[in-house]
């Protein structure tokens, strides 16, 4: 069973920059799909970043020029990182691993971005 672990959360004014990390337990992260979803309130959920088992990255029109997904298979771990950060990027973010059985999640890490 993949266990994630987030981290980096917090708060940020517009223009800043946070670096989120997920890291996973398991064997099998190096050939599964990670990425970063992220729910505010009020908002539908939204897909914020995909990085594939290869490496290929996919991003949602919102963040594409500012944030950045990669992942360290050696350490287990994906990483979002967050440049030009704006106040509607605030959310929890969760990381997910797209196991074919079943999704695993992360616990959520708030980022907010205010002034």
């Amino acid at each position: 069973q993949v266990q994630l672990v987030e981290s980096g959360g917090g708060l940020v004014q517009p223009g800043g920059s946070l670096r989120l990390s997920c890291a996973a337990s398991g064997s099998i992260f190096s050939i599964i799909p990670m990425g970063w979803y992220r729910q505010a309130p009020g908002v539908q959920r939204e897909l914020v970043a995909g990085i594939s088992r290869s490496g290929r990255t996919s991003y949602a029109d919102s963040v594409k020029g500012r944030f950045t997904i990669s992942r360290d298979n050696a350490k287990n771990t994906v990483y979002l990182q967050m440049n030009s950060l704006k106040p509607e990027d605030t959310a929890v973010y969760y990381c997910y691993a797209a196991i074919p059985s079943e999704w695993a999640w992360g616990q959520g890490a708030q980022v907010t971005v205010s002034s």
